[in-house]
């Protein structure tokens, strides 16, 4: 059976709003087990992970697609990354590059279409957790192990459902939402990840 994947800005743009709490633990869980797996395999990974570059299936599985160096995914890009500091021939220090990329994407995802005056709704688990991926400075983030640790003690605590049921419902809502594009007053990726970044520091 051929698998249907959406990226997670369709899920998003279907939704009109930001991934709930539950859905930010699978997705970080889901990801987070995916780049270990890739990078055990030594396969060429994609080098940054946006909204438009992670790909959600309906049999519940991730995979990345290679996205370029656009404007609309530069703020997804670590900062030693877009200073020319990085070393792609390190697979740890390119694993250091994608966490802040996925960490900076489910920070858009949870502010996705949020007023501006209104504050992100999370636990402060998650948002340390996330914070930590968003370092600025690459040896002060947290690693990839650090990451699932986490999500794997608070699933077996919070007995939530697996990662993959979770992303697999997402999938089901760009199918069975109408898109409505006539409303959408939001900001464009690049201008809104902008304001996200200002946000966090």
């Amino acid at each position: 059976m051929s698998s249907t994947f959406v990226t997670l800005a369709e899920v998003l743009e279907a939704r009109g709003g930001p991934l709930l709490e539950e859905e930010v633990w699978a997705l970080l869980l889901a990801t987070g087990r995916c780049l270990v797996d890739a990078s055990e395999k030594e396969n060429n990974m994609c080098n940054i992970i946006s909204p438009a570059s992670l790909l959600l299936s309906a049999t519940g599985s991730l995979a990345f697609k290679n996205c370029g160096l656009s404007e609309e995914a530069s703020t997804f890009i670590a900062p030693e990354m877009l200073q020319g500091r990085a070393s792609s021939t390190k697979p740890a220090i390119d694993r250091q590059m994608l966490v802040y990329s996925l960490g900076m994407t489910l920070y858009w995802a949870v502010d996705f279409h949020l007023p501006q005056n209104q504050p992100i709704q999370l636990s402060d688990h998650l948002n340390s957790l996330l914070l930590g991926m968003c370092e600025d400075v690459s040896h002060r983030r947290l690693t990839i192990s650090s990451i699932l640790e986490s999500c794997e003690g608070r699933q077996k605590a919070s007995g939530s459902p697996p990662s993959a049921d979770v992303i697999r419902q997402l999938v089901e809502e760009v199918f069975s939402e109408p898109m409505d594009h006539g409303s959408d007053s939001s900001l464009p990726l690049s201008g809104r990840s902008q304001m996200i970044r200002e946000r966090l520091h």
